[in-house]
């Protein structure tokens, strides 16, 4: 049930890190989201943007559990309200790794640690691969790609 993705991006750890957590990365790549954090470990984080809720639906929240700028960003991850009445008993965990290869990085996203029936999963296994080869793409070019929605 774990889910696993690999991807090579032709840039450096650091454009990689500022696609994952800077407001302008994270809007450009997560679908208009924004990241509301203060990044230190044990402090609550969302991504929070236009949706089912209006334009500060929470798409989905939890705690920060690792955070090593340009290496590795691990949080909890509750469905947002607006999804899930019983979103709050809906967990599982995301951990995102970067690596350096050769002149690229290698960026590995392990989605683990699911609630029994989790209702997430399926969205989750489509929607990664999209936001992932966005980020690729962002900081490989500084572009977007444009999913038509």
């Amino acid at each position: 049930m774990d889910l696993r993705f690999d991807f090579y991006i032709g840039a450096t750890p650091e454009q990689v890190w500022h696609a994952l957590t800077s407001d302008e990365g994270v809007k450009s790549t997560f679908f208009g989201c924004t990241i509301r954090s203060t990044f230190q470990v044990g402090d609550e984080m969302a991504y929070v943007g236009p949706g089912k809720a209006g334009d500060d639906t929470v798409h989905v929240y939890g705690k920060i559990l690792q955070f090593e700028p340009h290496h590795i960003f691990s949080f909890t991850e509750h469905p947002g309200p607006a999804y899930y009445e019983n979103h709050a008993e809906l967990q599982s965990r995301v951990t995102i790794t970067l690596e350096p290869v050769g002149g690229c990085t290698k960026l590995t996203l392990i989605q683990d640690q699911w609630t029994e029936n989790h209702p997430s999963h399926a969205s989750a296994s489509n929607n990664w691969p999209m936001m992932l080869s966005s980020i690729k793409t962002y900081a490989e070019t500084g572009k977007t790609l444009d999913f038509g929605f």
